[in-house]
């Protein structure tokens, strides 16, 4: 099963999305009837959509959406970490078939290691006991966290989102590289190569920029634990979905079909579950 990991659905009419642009390409409505052709051009089975507002009228939005698009294979969801009652707002949801998880906007947090706040560690044990995989959104600053985490939730599953946005546009690879590179030897950490050409130059980015993050990533990771994701439509401020493919595609360049086959979806359909 060909699997999307990661992309967004929104309606700036209806739901708050504070980090949106007051104008432009991404103030307007972003549906499944917008993303459905793309996937079906690129003979994909489904979507995993991943949340973009932190409050709980999106992910009860997203779940619907869910319920009547059959292409949508799961749902991650905002859930406030810090709530003493977060164990009730899980109970809630995970009587929803294509709940698959949870993700906060870490790296719009002032502090760098709002993960190891224990509020949020009480939180993110109750995902560990249920099982339910967390979305780790960070920057390279945040990475230094990555492993005290996992030594407060070491059965928590966790993906790290969009290979902890390097700065590509600069070409900065260091101290991302050898980071990623411990963080790879933890083995209930995955990786999305997702949401890269969007850290590169937006008008002028071409796939060479991109490769020496992807391959790097690839090699510590191996197609067992990577996923792709296209980041849709944030990823249309510097491309088109079949851009974001293609890129990809490229970077890595020929690959044997079953490797193929999991980084374009066995991967995310094992960790998320997916049914």
């Amino acid at each position: 099963m060909r699997i999307d990991s990661h992309q967004h659905f929104w309606d700036p009419d209806h739901l708050p999305y504070p980090w949106m642009p007051s104008e432009g390409l991404l103030h307007r409505k972003y549906l499944p009837p917008d993303l459905q052709p793309h996937l079906e051009a690129a003979r994909f089975d489904g979507c995993v959509t991943v949340q973009a507002a932190q409050v709980d009228e999106e992910a009860e939005w997203m779940l619907d959406l869910a319920d009547h698009y059959s292409f949508i294979k799961g749902v991650v969801a905002w859930v406030d970490l810090t709530d003493e009652k977060v164990g009730a707002r899980l109970d809630q949801l995970q009587k929803r078939r294509q709940f698959k998880g949870v993700r906060h906007l870490v790296h719009d947090e002032e502090d760098v290691k709002w993960l190891l706040r224990p509020d949020v560690i009480r939180g993110l044990k109750e995902l560990e006991r249920r099982d339910i995989p967390y979305d780790l959104l960070l920057r390279p600053p945040h990475l230094p966290v990555v492993k005290p985490l996992v030594d407060a939730v070491p059965r928590l599953r966790m993906v790290i989102d969009h290979i902890a946005k390097p700065l590509i546009k600069d070409q900065v690879r260091e101290p991302w590289a050898k980071q990623m590179e411990e963080i790879s030897k933890i083995p209930q950490i995955y990786v999305k190569l997702s949401g890269m050409i969007t850290e590169a130059d937006h008008q002028n980015w071409k796939t060479p920029d991109l490769s020496p993050y992807i391959n790097h990533v690839f090699q510590l990771w191996g197609p067992d634990r990577c996923m792709f994701g296209s980041d849709w439509p944030v990823c249309r401020l510097a491309g088109e979905w079949k851009q974001v493919l293609a890129a990809f595609t490229q970077a890595l360049g020929p690959l044997q079909q079953p490797v193929r086959e999991k980084i374009l979806g066995e991967t995310a359909t094992k960790f998320y579950r997916l049914t």
